[in-house]
């Protein structure tokens, strides 16, 4: 029987790409979105994936559709912490709620999604979570303390589930991307990309979203059972360490 995957931010971008390559490999898939019902119905329209709408920074929101996913697909087996969004701005001139905005949705989404699986992962003896964290968690970045915060705390957080989990046959993994030819990305005006980033970026090109889809499903396979705690950068070697 297929495993059920649910990913959240799962229709657009990354999240889209992450679906398509789970539901390629044989599972059942659950595709979470926000706010872009367009969107969402074109997505489920081209790939058949069954798409969810919720905030993921709200704990009530997200134990619901959880609660309605596993009535609709079976126990979930493998999820995804995807949805992210950006508030940017310098520390000096942030605003409380970009601040509030930043960490909620990235970070305590984190508890919002994992706590209404956990326990059925435990029970079942199996489970994979993979949060998609970023290069800026790692390194940081100017104009981006709120995103660079969260995703660093994406890391620990990966780290203390993993060995927590990990005696339950649950795996806990962060993915770590760098600059990803997303619509996000491509709206970056030309001469910016050319000049600011690509030189940064050794391998001299963005990442695919695919690129990080074939990361995900890596993961989320059964064989991965010996990989926990681990965080993959998938950044072109932009930065090692």
């Amino acid at each position: 029987m297929a495993r059920v995957a649910l990913v959240t931010g799962g229709t657009r971008g990354i999240g889209a790409a992450i679906s398509k390559s789970l539901k390629d490999a044989g599972y059942h898939v659950a595709a979470n979105y926000a706010g872009n019902d367009e969107a969402a119905a074109a997505f489920r329209a081209e790939t058949g994936i069954a798409v969810y709408k919720w905030d993921v920074s709200n704990a009530d929101a997200c134990a619901a559709g959880v609660a309605q996913v596993e009535k609709d697909l079976g126990p979930v087996d493998v999820l995804v912490n995807n949805a992210g969004i950006t508030r940017d701005g310098f520390f000096h001139k942030l605003k409380l709620e970009q601040w509030q905005a930043v960490i909620n949705t990235n970070l305590n989404s984190l508890f919002n999604m994992c706590r209404p699986v956990i326990e059925g992962m435990r029970d079942r003896n199996f489970g994979r979570i993979v949060c998609i964290s970023s290069i800026n968690g790692q390194k940081g970045q100017a104009g981006q303390t709120n995103y660079s915060a969260a995703k660093a705390g994406e890391l620990g957080f990966v780290k203390a589930l993993a060995q927590e989990s990990a005696n339950k046959g649950i795996t806990v993994n962060a993915i770590c991307p760098g600059y990803i030819g997303t619509e996000m990305v491509m709206a970056v005006p030309k001469d910016v990309l050319e000049k600011r980033i690509l030189p940064l970026i050794p391998v001299g090109r963005l990442g695919e979203p695919e690129e990080i889809a074939r990361c995900v499903v890596f993961l989320a396979a059964d064989t991965s059972g010996f990989i926990t705690g681990s965080t993959l950068s998938a950044n072109g070697g932009q930065y090692m360490n």
